[in-house]
């Protein structure tokens, strides 16, 4: 009997009791690894000594200040080191408590970005299909997750929605990659003629989208054409990288791999690392400029943005993980995960696509290799694999309506920057056991 509303009613749900390094230990004594850090949020893994005793510290000095009336030194030096290392032309941030807000702040300051310059008929939001952004009423509009979008639709603002890229199904046979980028970009271009260029506030896209395809890169070149594109029309890009930024794909900013720089960025997951809530909106400085010199205030605002105790938690793992070079290790492992990922699925009939970047990688499911056919849904297949890989002490983050909301299956695999050899070879073996554990099922 539980009064909490979890997010599977009527599931049980094993009590996680302590967590250290890589792995969590439930209530009855079974450790798992944490091969997906959650949600791709426990970058530095748990109970990190020096994020700990900097959490103590702010607790003991002071734990609450309303942004109405006072800014804290520890928002300010956060505030720092995110300008500092942002890309280019990044000035301020808004500092909220997750993803979705920062979302949410990024739509409506891009709107009221528009509105002190004197453009207020631009009310167009274009992002792409099979895309999330969050789940509150904005930012689930923006979203193309149409199963999640479906019973809330009335509620939902006007969006308009482009093609994602994804290469394994998507790209034509007789196309390569850069005309492949090319064909999306151009798509883009037409959607926003279509809505007329002064109409259109931002296109939102994930640099590399996360859960709801599993690991989706662009394309070379794709990023680069819709800087061009939206430069072009004076709208905004809006790169969210909630769960891609933060070093998760090797760099920092997931973006930084595309050679360009957003209006607007979103980061959260890895900021604060699982320590305490925190998101983060980075802007331009043209956009804080016009709002600085027209209302002098942005039309939005919450209770606990720049909370100290959050704040304090993001500026450690931020810290740690440039004092211990760990993007370094990103990458090293990255490649080491990414390699023995296609060792082992490689062949296997019931996988079609391994993708990804640094340690945020994905391996597709599929009923058949050969002609990429989907299993039918009412498999689950997703829940499945997790259900198999939890026996086995393995946490991964499956989800299904991979291909078009509906059909299709994909596992994500996003571990701690702080994960050796030897650990991503086990996150592998027993992923692997797991897959085979759940197709053998089928028959």
């Amino acid at each position: 009997m539980t009064h909490v509303l979890h997010r599977q009613i009527g599931q049980p749900y094993p009590v996680a009791a302590s967590a250290r390094g890589i792995a969590i230990r439930d209530a009855k004594g079974k450790e798992y690894i944490d091969a997906s850090g959650g949600a791709a949020v426990s970058c530095l893994g748990h109970s990190h000594p020096d994020v700990l005793a900097a959490m103590h510290e702010q607790l003991d000095r002071l734990a609450y200040a309303h942004t109405s009336f006072f800014t804290t030194e520890v928002a300010e030096e956060l505030a720092d080191e995110l300008i500092a290392h942002a890309p280019e032309g990044m000035s301020h941030v808004l500092l909220v408590s997750g993803g979705s807000e920062a979302i949410e702040a990024a739509l409506k300051l891009a709107r009221q970005y528009f509105v002190e310059r004197g453009e207020p008929q631009r009310r167009y939001i274009i992002a792409r299909r099979q895309s999330y952004h969050g789940v509150t009423l904005g930012a689930l509009a923006a979203g193309g997750r149409e199963w999640q979008r479906k019973a809330f639709a009335p509620l939902l603002i006007e969006t308009h929605h482009v093609s994602p890229v994804y290469e394994y199904r998507e790209r034509r046979a007789e196309e390569s990659a850069q005309a492949y980028g090319e064909r999306l970009a151009q798509e883009l271009e037409s959607k926003i003629g279509e809505l007329g260029g002064e109409n259109v506030i931002g296109f939102v896209a994930e640099t590399v989208v996360g859960a709801t395809m599993g690991a989706v890169p662009a394309v070379p070149g794709y990023f680069r054409r819709v800087r061009e594109v939206c430069g072009g029309h004076g709208v905004l890009l809006i790169l969210d990288e909630v769960m891609c930024g933060m070093g998760r794909t090797g760099t920092l900013h997931a973006c930084e791999q595309e050679g360009i720089s957003p209006d607007l960025m979103v980061v959260a997951k890895g900021l604060g690392g699982g320590y305490a809530p925190i998101g983060a909106l980075m802007m331009q400085d043209d956009i804080f400029q016009a709002v600085a010199h027209g209302s002098g205030a942005f039309q939005h605002t919450h209770t606990y943005m720049g909370h100290p105790l959050a704040c304090a938690a993001a500026l450690a793992v931020q810290r740690v993980i440039r004092r211990d070079n760990l993007l370094a290790n990103v990458r090293a492992q990255g490649t080491h995960l990414s390699r023995r990922l296609r060792e082992r699925f490689g062949n296997h009939p019931f996988v079609g696509d391994v993708r990804g970047r640094g340690l945020l990688q994905g391996v597709e499911l599929v009923a058949d290799r050969g002609t990429k056919e989907a299993f039918d849904p009412k498999l689950k297949m997703h829940a499945r694999v997790k259900r198999e890989a939890m026996a086995r002490g393995l946490m991964v983050y499956p989800m299904g309506g991979t291909v078009d909301g509906v059909r299709g299956d994909h596992v994500l695999i996003a571990p701690p920057f702080i994960v050796d050899d030897g650990a991503v070879d086990t996150i592998v073996e027993r992923l692997g056991d797991a897959v085979d554990a759940s197709t053998k099922q089928i028959g």
